[in-house]
């Protein structure tokens, strides 16, 4: 897709009715298995290798260099899929091809909360300008590092896709957060949302 004025937009990689260019020039394979793709197409797409890398900031770069035109991010976020293998792919009806992506593929950028208790809901951006609310489609999760101990919250976007919740965003969570026991009998601290309990950790000493 060649964007006027954007000299990082690749220009052969078809996304609907538009080109961009994505196709490495070095001629490398690429392993793993592409998403399922509709059975309407009635074609397989063809094969190809992107140079292209989503930093886990968020920001998307193509042969090295970031893409400036959000617009343009969000387009190819439209065709971005994860495999069972979590590789992640760029399908679009006439080609796909594997991308790197170094953590989520999208931020969360901001939260927004309405109501309180069970039916308090927690509204999610990203840096892409997406919405989701928290709960049973839109899971919240923490990852934590098992060298430092570190946590890294996510939200599922769409089907495998995730958000890394921003720290700042996190830390707001912490703070609006509840307490309540297990099943085991442990101390956690979460947040509500459309119902559902989401933990964000275990309070030290129990």
């Amino acid at each position: 897709m060649r964007m006027s004025g954007d000299k990082t937009a690749p220009n052969s990689m078809k996304v609907g009715n538009a080109m961009a260019n994505d196709k490495r020039s070095d001629g490398q394979t690429v392993s793993g298995t592409p998403p399922e793709l509709p059975a309407a197409l009635g074609r397989t797409p063809t094969l190809e290798q992107y140079d292209i890398r989503i930093a886990r900031d968020g920001t998307w770069f193509h042969n090295g260099d970031p893409i400036r035109r959000i617009e343009l991010a969000k387009l190819f976020s439209t065709v971005l899929k994860r495999d069972d293998d979590g590789d992640y792919w760029l399908v679009t009806p006439v080609e796909r091809g594997k991308i790197v992506v170094e953590d989520a593929p999208f931020v969360a950028v901001e939260m927004t909360v309405a109501g309180s208790g069970t039916d308090q809901v927690l509204s999610f951006r990203t840096n892409l300008d997406h919405w989701v609310e928290a709960g049973p489609e839109h899971p919240i999760r923490v990852a934590v590092n098992p060298e430092t101990g570190e946590p890294a919250p996510y939200i599922e976007i769409r089907s495998r896709l995730e958000a890394l919740i921003l720290r700042a965003v996190f830390y707001d969570m912490v703070e609006r957060s509840d307490t309540r026991r297990t099943e085991t009998g442990e101390s956690e601290v979460g947040l509500w949302s459309n119902k559902v309990f989401f933990a964000l950790g275990k309070l030290p000493g129990d």
